[in-house]
């Protein structure tokens, strides 16, 4: 088949693209509105969290990332590191500066079920969802050591 015969099909799956991307553009949260909170979603979705859950508590979330679960014995900070930026093992991610609702997220799915991994989701399977959302703020609120790759060399 020549070239000619694929532009049209070329054209309608960019335009798809174009047009999948200009729905979900006006769901992601913008960094200067979602900025003055680190733990939470600016509310552009219709609550404080994308993620459904009450405000979270920094102070609160501090003493749950310290505080061993029963689970495990093992708190937030001894495999992620006192603020989220220093993991015990270059698998586990960097939580320091995250999105408090990617974490919040993550969290819920580790606690259902939907997400696996043999320590973190008996670790969130006994969190309220106030606990969730206490983890979230904290850790979204310590100071981020991620990159962006986008200009990484």
């Amino acid at each position: 088949m020549s070239t000619a015969k694929h532009a049209p099909r070329f054209a309608i799956v960019l335009l798809a693209a174009l047009a999948a991307a200009a729905c979900s553009q006006s769901q992601v949260e913008s960094t200067e509105k979602s900025a003055g909170d680190p733990g939470h979603a600016s509310g552009e979705h219709g609550s404080s969290s994308s993620a459904g859950l009450p405000a979270g508590r920094i102070e609160a979330g501090d003493q749950l990332a310290h505080a061993k679960g029963k689970a495990t014995g093992q708190s937030c900070v001894d495999c992620h590191g006192p603020d989220g930026n220093a993991p015990i093992d270059a698998t586990y991610p960097k939580l320091g500066g995250q999105y408090g609702d990617y974490l919040a997220h993550a969290l819920q799915a580790y606690r259902s079920g939907d997400r696996q991994h043999a320590l973190m989701s008996p670790q969130a399977a006994n969190l309220s969802d106030q606990d969730i959302a206490d983890l979230a703020a904290y850790f979204g609120s310590r100071a981020s050591q991620l990159r962006d790759l986008k200009n990484a060399h």
